[in-house]
């Protein structure tokens, strides 16, 4: 679990003075809890969950339109199984563009001066790289300025760009004179002069 400032986008659960959980509940609304559930679980009895999924899914129970771990986490609950809340350091969320591309962030400085943290240089011309960034394979980048925090995918193309704290997937193009806090996806093709994207899979903006 984690502490957040609005839970009303996550699971959260109450725990009682000696960490056991005493109960799940989804994206409230109004305020329960702000112990997030990050989504990490250790299950003891396996089978035990299979079953109460199981049910979920022949009895037709959807919470907010959505079959719920957290119901079948509840069910075992009641059923006396007693299930206790772990804390970690640090939680990196994956939920939307802002949050999965501070997560790559954080990522590059963890992996910084590492071997998965190289940065490619044969197609690199005329251009600055900044650690740290993460360029895969077959990439081109020419007259451009590319990171701090930006990870470029396998054959991606970047021409006459500036380029940081961004995430741009493979097989694009990329032709923008600044590109920030960005979130580019598979086989775009974006000309333009924007400054923050989010762009899912085969996007073209000229």
């Amino acid at each position: 679990m984690s502490k957040i400032e609005d839970p009303r986008m996550f699971g959260v659960v109450k725990l009682d003075g000696s960490g056991i959980i005493t109960d799940f509940v989804e994206k409230p609304q109004t305020f329960v809890s702000d112990l997030a559930i990050i989504g990490i679980y250790y299950i003891k009895d396996g089978d035990n969950l299979k079953k109460e999924l199981q049910f979920l899914i022949d009895n037709d129970i959807r919470d907010k339109g959505e079959y719920q771990l957290t119901n079948a986490l509840e069910n075992m609950k009641l059923k006396g199984k007693k299930l206790r809340a772990a804390t970690i350091e640090e939680w990196l969320d994956c939920g939307n563009k802002d949050a999965t591309v501070y997560t790559n962030r954080r990522m590059l400085e963890i992996k910084k001066g590492t071997a998965a943290n190289k940065t490619a240089s044969g197609n690199i011309k005329n251009s600055v790289i900044i650690e740290p960034c993460y360029i895969g394979e077959d990439v081109k980048i020419e007259n451009s300025v590319v990171g701090p925090f930006t990870s470029v995918g396998k054959g991606t193309q970047i021409l006459n760009s500036v380029i940081k704290n961004s995430i741009i997937q493979t097989n694009s193009i990329v032709q923008a004179e600044c590109i920030d806090n960005s979130m580019i996806g598979n086989f775009v093709q974006l000309k333009g002069k924007m400054s923050e994207f989010s762009m899912g899979d085969y996007t073209t903006e000229l």
